[in-house]
């Protein structure tokens, strides 16, 4: 909101326009720019020159505060703190139909690329009859279209921040996926295995302590680490744990999105054709690499942001 205020210097006074904003530490930002008349806060040229603002002092507080080396560089942190600004105009300048529409499309690309990445074979429009037209394509497996529907329920609670990093809410988010489809809700009672990637799974019987000591790093690191590094070796080391019988691939990356938009950045989707360089990277964290997964996530925010929300903005 820009508001508008006199100033007195040298006796002489001054219009000014006012815009103020919140810092990821809490604290308000406030700029001002000297305008000609009250109008003129409304003016292109003048939100642009805020808009700008505020992406600089974000950035300035992302360097600041965050540890920079090869992956998170001055530049990539630059770049998302750009991402998470534009982000949030983008999603305040939207109608309630607008918002509607596009976290209804959002929700309709990610469970399409999310599913297919576990292997369900229902195609984009398949999903998009069911989550947008309610219409069940015939001839089809009903396990999938439950996975399918299920996927809509679990976002409307993460586009509601209503997904925090907790032992019930993770639960929650898997018994919620897998609902209708014979899997259990619960954590697993016998173990599993990985998919493309040699390692063993945490052994049932430990599963809730190591579920426990993860949230338990998690609230550590999470004013500490950059909320995409945190999100990333989070979902990681969930993924290692893969606490539940079924549904833990789709489970963590929702639970990866609610960490990222509870921090302002945009949700990403993870595309089905980048399978297996998703699987490797997972893999090469599990082997001490960390840096692999970071820049793979890093790329997926970036994509998702450009090919999707900004493009969705073009076509207004």
């Amino acid at each position: 909101m820009v508001s508008v205020k006199y100033k007195t210097i040298n006796g002489k006074k001054y219009l000014y326009a006012e815009h103020s904003f919140r810092l990821p530490n809490g604290k308000i930002k406030k700029i001002s720019k000297l305008i000609q008349k009250q109008e003129d806060k409304d003016k292109k040229e003048i939100k642009e020159y805020f808009f700008k603002k505020q992406i600089e002092e974000h950035q300035k507080y992302a360097l600041k505060t965050h540890k920079q080396d090869h992956v998170f560089t001055e530049e990539q942190l630059k770049k998302l703190e750009s991402i998470k600004v534009e982000y949030k105009k983008i999603m305040k300048r939207f109608t309630k139909k607008q918002i509607r529409d596009i976290l209804d499309r959002f929700t309709i690309n990610f469970t399409y690329e999310s599913n297919a990445i576990e292997g369900n074979s229902l195609t984009l429009k398949d999903v998009t009859l069911i989550l947008g037209e309610n219409i069940v394509p015939k001839n089809k497996d009903l396990r999938e279209i439950y996975e399918t529907r299920n996927t809509r329920e679990a976002h409307e609670l993460l586009f509601k921040n209503k997904i925090k990093i907790s032992v019930k809410d993770i639960i929650k988010v898997q018994s919620i996926i897998v609902k209708d489809t014979g899997v259990e809700t619960e954590f697993k009672k016998v173990p599993n295995y990985l998919v493309m990637r040699n390692l063993k799974t945490t052994p049932p019987e430990k599963v809730e302590g190591e579920i426990n000591k993860l949230i338990k790093w998690y609230e550590e690191n999470k004013n500490k680490l950059h909320p995409l590094r945190l999100a990333t070796e989070f979902h990681a080391r969930f993924e290692r744990i893969h606490p539940f019988e079924d549904g833990n691939g789709r489970t963590g990356r929702i639970l990866l999105n609610a960490m990222l938009l509870e921090k302002g950045y945009p949700p990403l989707i993870i595309r089905k054709t980048a399978r297996i360089a998703y699987f490797s990277s997972l893999e090469a964290f599990d082997k001490g690499h960390k840096d692999k997964l970071e820049r793979f996530l890093l790329e997926r925010i970036k994509k998702t942001f450009n090919n999707f929300f900004q493009i969705y903005v073009k076509y207004l």
